[in-house]
């Protein structure tokens, strides 16, 4: 992949042959350099929601490839199903992931749209971000009618489309693209068979809200503005669009909500007021699905809300803060959720392949005393600061949860998450530190026949030199910074823990120790002395402090041992 990154979200109009979805995924899977993450199909709706990432012009090809594999082999005229749709590829969002601004991926939707209509044929559509017009800036404006509505659509000049044909293909149908935030599509499940009932919900916290009537819902009436357009009632959640359905896979309905903007509305607002809302109506919320993929602050986010309103510490692994969340929304209901395959960083570093923090602690020991240069001293000082903060974390979630000091849990929360903060960067330096050492070695692999290579091959190892100095260096900054989690335990956290932010304390400034031999070692192969000197005066500052740190800790916790 390179640097920048977007994420493409094709929503094609079949969920239940999976000889079709396994024809169309396989084109995406042709092209290098992208990464097919999941595959969502739905019975019910009949529709399957595909996510690929990788290097723009990479996924540019491979929806490209995707789509047209769809339109051969999707027939729109034979399709029925409960999702609204308008073509066999239905929607193709693209979304920025890292890297790359919403102008940028405007860009290249437009650049997509482009392609499909007249390398594949296809009738296209932009909106959201992507539109030309603002007229078609709403999805629901660009399908209304849907499938069945588009012949007559298209014979008005009106509604010509943005790219392709402007003739109606009964086959293939029309696709709408896009750029857009991270979009969750979210179903909050019901213990009713009642569609009904679930757009009663749905239309109570939808943005759109409802229409207001006259004279009581039961005359049917619609309340009408001075121009005689219908007049509505907003529902409570902002950037919330949403409906109800029966999904008879599952023999329950649902509220199948999009969630636009999860800064605005998170998904745990969503679920929490799905419920208020449904238990008004007596009704009762069971749990929940994602479809597709949604980022990690979003289940970090929503495992923290629950995690609050149990006044418990914020400062366990991601892992558990997960589960927390899953359990809350019970989003294991219809199926097991697996964060590995439904949160978008993890599917990717899943793709990617393992890293040595995804090892177990063996095989990391192994692989460190095995014959390959790699890993090594800087990755082993890594890991020693990550252990000795984790020692320190688990005294501050221990204090947090003493009986007699539940008005304290705050505070010794926040301990907490500040320790977690300092592990997880020194277990992603563990990983970086290898990388760094492996850039040094692809370096000297470069040729070195003519002038110009040698001087571009010297340039290079240089460059490769410095990266790893700056990584070991970063390792002796936090696990240096780490110490003030262990003194504050060993000051007021659990008494009965305080040996533990001891060897929290001995291993966090044997880890600065450590990493100094690394910085020092790397120096050896830098030319311009200047960087060398600053190094080498900044290390032995943090040295310094870090062993008195460490003596002023373990003063304390010999006292009150």
């Amino acid at each position: 992949m390179s640097n920048q990154l977007i994420e493409c979200v094709p929503n094609f109009s079949e969920g239940n042959d999976m000889s079709i979805i396994k024809q169309i995924t396989d084109q995406i899977e042709t092209v290098e350099g992208v990464t097919l993450l999941d595959v969502d199909p739905g019975k019910a709706t009949n529709r399957t929601v595909v996510t690929l990432v990788g290097a723009p012009d990479d996924v540019l090809e491979a929806a490209v490839r995707a789509v047209r594999k769809a339109a051969e082999l999707i027939d729109m005229s034979k399709h029925h199903g409960e999702h609204p749709r308008f073509g066999a590829t239905d929607v193709c969002p693209l979304v920025p992931v890292s890297n790359i601004t919403m102008e940028e991926t405007v860009e290249y939707a437009r650049k997509l749209a482009k392609r499909l209509g007249e390398e594949v044929g296809i009738t296209v559509y932009c909106y959201e971000n992507a539109a030309l017009t603002e007229e078609r800036r709403n999805l629901a404006v660009v399908r209304a009618g849907e499938y069945e509505g588009l012949k007559d659509r298209l014979s008005k000049p009106k509604w010509k489309p943005d790219f392709g044909p402007a003739k109606f293909n009964p086959k293939s149908g029309a696709t709408a693209v896009s750029a857009r935030d991270f979009l969750i599509a979210y179903n909050v499940n019901l213990n009713t068979t009642s569609t009904r009932r679930a757009n009663a919900i749905a239309f109570d916290v939808r943005e759109k809200g409802r229409k207001k009537t006259v004279g009581g819902t039961l005359t049917g009436k619609v309340a009408t503005d001075e121009n005689g357009k219908p007049v509505w009632l907003p529902g409570s959640l902002k950037c919330v669009k949403g409906i109800g359905w029966f999904i008879e896979e599952y023999g329950v309905a649902q509220i199948s909500m999009n969630l636009t903007n999860i800064s605005v509305t998170p998904v745990h607002v969503a679920f929490d007021e799905v419920c208020k809302n449904a238990e008004a109506r007596g009704v009762r919320v069971t749990g929940s699905e994602l479809v597709g993929l949604i980022p990690l602050k979003a289940m970090l986010d929503a495992g923290k809300h629950y995690l609050r309103k149990q006044e418990r510490s914020f400062g366990i692994p991601d892992a558990e803060i997960i589960k927390i969340a899953v359990k809350s929304m019970g989003l294991d209901e219809l199926y097991p959720f697996k964060p590995e395959e439904k949160i978008i960083e993890y599917a990717i570093a899943t793709k990617a392949g393992k890293r040595l923090v995804d090892m177990s602690l063996t095989a990391f020991v192994h692989a460190t005393a095995s014959e390959a240069p790699a890993p090594g001293g800087g990755s082993g000082a890594a890991a020693l600061g990550a252990m000795g903060i984790a020692l320190g974390t688990m005294v501050a979630n221990l204090s947090a949860h003493k009986r007699g000091w539940d008005d304290r849990w705050e505070e010794y929360s926040d301990w907490a998450v500040k320790g977690k903060e300092y592990h997880e960067e020194l277990l992603r330096l563990i990983d970086e530190d290898t990388d760094a050492f492996n850039k040094i070695m692809d370096a000297f692999g470069l040729p070195k026949g003519t002038d110009a290579e040698k001087a571009a091959r010297k340039k290079v190892i240089q460059d490769a030199t410095v990266g790893a100095i700056e990584v070991p260096f970063r390792v002796m900054q936090k696990s240096y910074e780490c110490l003030e989690v262990m003194k504050a335990m060993a000051e007021i956290g659990l008494q009965t823990s305080i040996s533990d932010a001891g060897v929290g304390a001995l291993a966090a400034r044997s880890a600065v120790m450590g990493a100094f031999l690394n910085v020092k070692i790397n120096c050896a192969g830098l030319e311009d002395k200047k960087i060398v000197e600053d190094f080498l005066t900044r290390g032995r500052e943090i040295e310094e402090k870090a062993m008195a740190m460490e003596g002023e800790i373990l003063e304390v916790v010999n006292k009150k041992m």
